[in-house]
């Protein structure tokens, strides 16, 4: 379906010579390029731009956060701690309401949507302001991540430059999927992780096609990272004790633990997000959001901006770091004291987040998640520890460790990204069996109580997520020429949508080959991707066909045995495709018209 504000009108003479110039390097392309080998360079283009949107939002934010907080008392509170979430959620509102002017929010689960429904194609502006507004957000202290939005912005990045190119639905999923797992690859110098969350999270199948592109786009944007941040990864994690087998039954009860946080963490942000959607107004929405984030904040200081600090404080083990600014800092050496301030950092972290997200900021879960498994880690090698209720002491460390893989899992129902992401942000490979084991249990917990993820239950909740081998005998006895259709109607690139609704009105189709002046085919348009805006008599001499018209998924050459035909209608799940001679249109052929052919010859030869 084409949204009419993904169109732009174009009626300017300048316009129509970019959209020419645009169409002749469509022709080149597809003559001296084949689509797989474009499919891998459009990959590597992806990779870099959306690296390079990383680099930026993770600058943006550091900035801001260095620039208002490098001043702070470490051994007091910090008044200022309520103000700023505040300024930077109503900055970040404000900017999202007049200036964007729609919803960014939930980036992965948009990204889901429209797959699942808007076959692939998201909104030029998704390639920078969830960018601009998840660094205001985060960088004025607001508690969320921002890995959502550089997902959502690399989706954007990948959706775009294959529609771009009239690349068919089935490419331009590829390309979003390139998109996320190098906004992954990229931000977190993961570039396995970003493979894995989008087979796991976005339901990428994998396949031979899509292997290549996806490992090109990590590769590609982890790369860049290495070249602008080095080579060290994310978190500052050294491994002190050996993980031994006798640990392992302790490890099976932290995957329980961490099932049941991430089971309270998405009971809580959902409740939550119901909670903020009754409340009317944005302001509304503001004012009681920003309460929230600030008191929590000002009372528990981790919590503020995303919390890598707080995160590679606890991966070394300084807990009394971690306390800094707090009115915990003074009895930083009372066991009970910090098992409280731990608790409370669990609990508080998801109304934080929420707080955040509901009272009109831009940022994700995927931080948040990780930030709840390390302190929910910590917290239960610190108990356990500091009661004397075990006979040997576990390392809080390697537990906080295992907690992010547990948690993430959970949460985000993606075991295997959970794990190569841990490891890859902490270079913490000798823990790889026990990060196994955690992650497998925290996900087979919640699996009991929720069976969709955080990001695909709003989907699941409305209803919106998302051959076999032929006779070659008698597909041989069938003829091209005998399944050739012609009776689809011509259009031209330079048509306005009026002349398109009467040549619609005249034909029984609802595909239209698009060609030019010397019979050249140049792409499609088919019809239930203009309806919404075929019975808008205002629009009909401002869009033009080239503006909606795309790329078929193939091309059938006149000859083609039908042995390839078909092969070519599985590998593209279409139902038509266009027939060319020297790249000039003949006409279609559709599938039901061969299974019609294969159906009578086969009844031919069976009474014989």
């Amino acid at each position: 379906m084409i949204d009419e504000e993904d169109i732009e009108i174009d009626d300017t003479p300048k316009e129509e010579k970019r959209h020419d110039l645009m169409l002749r390097l469509l022709l080149w392309r597809e003559k001296h390029i084949n689509e797989h080998n474009f499919v891998l360079f459009l990959s590597f283009v992806i990779g870099i731009c959306t690296a390079a949107a990383a680099l930026i939002l993770k600058f943006l934010i550091h900035f801001i956060q260095n620039l208002l907080t490098s001043h702070f008392n470490a051994d007091s509170a910090n008044y200022l701690y309520l103000i700023y979430p505040i300024v930077g959620i109503l900055l970040a509102g404000l900017y999202v309401r007049y200036i964007v002017k729609d919803d960014i929010s939930h980036g992965v689960t948009r990204i889901l949507y429209a797959i699942s429904q808007k076959k692939s194609r998201l909104k030029p502006h998704n390639m920078y302001t969830s960018v601009i507004a998840s660094s205001i957000t985060i960088g004025f202290g607001g508690s969320v991540g921002a890995e959502a939005p550089i997902v959502y912005t690399g989706a954007a990045i990948g959706s775009n430059i294959g529609r771009l190119f009239r690349l068919d639905q089935r490419l331009l999923m590829l390309l979003v999927g390139c998109g996320s797992a190098a906004a992954i690859a990229g931000i977190f110098k993961a570039p396995i992780a970003g493979i894995l969350f989008t087979l796991e999270v976005l339901m990428i199948d994998m396949t031979t096609t899509s292997v290549l592109p996806l490992l090109i786009s990590s590769i590609t944007a982890v790369t860049v990272s290495y070249i602008f941040t080095g080579y060290s990864a994310e978190f500052s994690f050294v491994q002190t004790e050996t993980f031994e087998a006798a640990r392992i039954p302790y490890v099976i009860f932290l995957g329980v633990f961490c099932g049941f946080v991430s089971l309270y963490f998405t009971r809580v942000m959902t409740r939550m997000e119901d909670i903020f959607r009754k409340i009317g107004t944005p302001w509304k929405k503001f004012f009681f959001g920003s309460a929230i984030l600030s008191l929590s904040i000002f009372l528990l200081p981790p919590l503020y901006g995303e919390g890598y600090g707080a995160i590679t404080s606890l991966l070394n083990d300084n807990l009394k770091q971690l306390a800094e600014g707090s009115f915990f800092y003074t009895e930083n050496g009372n066991m009970w004291v910090m098992m409280l301030f731990l608790a409370l950092i669990i609990l508080v972290k998801v109304l934080a987040t929420s707080a955040t997200n509901g009272g009109g900021g831009v940022g994700g879960t995927f931080a948040p998640s990780l930030y709840v498994g390390c302190f929910a880690g910590f917290f239960f090698a610190y108990v356990l520890n500091h009661t004397g209720i075990l006979p040997m002491e576990l390392s809080d460390k390697n537990f906080a460790l295992m907690g992010m893989a547990g948690v993430m899992s959970a949460v985000m129902h993606a075991p295997l990204m959970a794990i190569f992401l841990t490891t890859e942000l902490t270079g913490g490979y000798d823990l790889f069996l026990p990060l196994m084991i955690t992650s497998t249990v925290a996900y087979a917990t919640i699996r009991i109580f929720e069976p969709h993820s955080i990001y695909t239950m709003r989907l699941a909740k409305k209803g919106e997520l998302l051959t076999h081998h032929k006779d070659k005998a008698v597909l041989t006895l069938l003829k091209m020429d005998s399944v050739i259709e012609t009776d689809f109607i011509e259009v031209h690139p330079e048509m306005t949508l009026g002349d398109m609704v009467k040549v619609i009105s005249q034909s029984h189709r609802n595909i239209f080959p698009v060609t030019d002046q010397d019979g050249t085919l140049l792409g499609i348009v088919i019809l239930d991707d203009i309806r919404n805006i075929m019975f808008r008599p205002e629009l009909y001499k401002r869009f033009y066909v080239r503006k909606f018209m795309t790329m078929p998924p193939a091309k059938i050459e006149v000859g083609s045995s039908m042995d390839s035909v078909m092969k070519t209608f599985d590998q593209t799940n279409a139902w038509n495709l266009p027939v060319v001679e020297n790249g000039k249109y003949v006409g279609f052929v559709s599938k039901s018209k061969i299974f019609n052919s294969y159906r009578r010859v086969l009844v031919h030869f069976s009474q014989d």
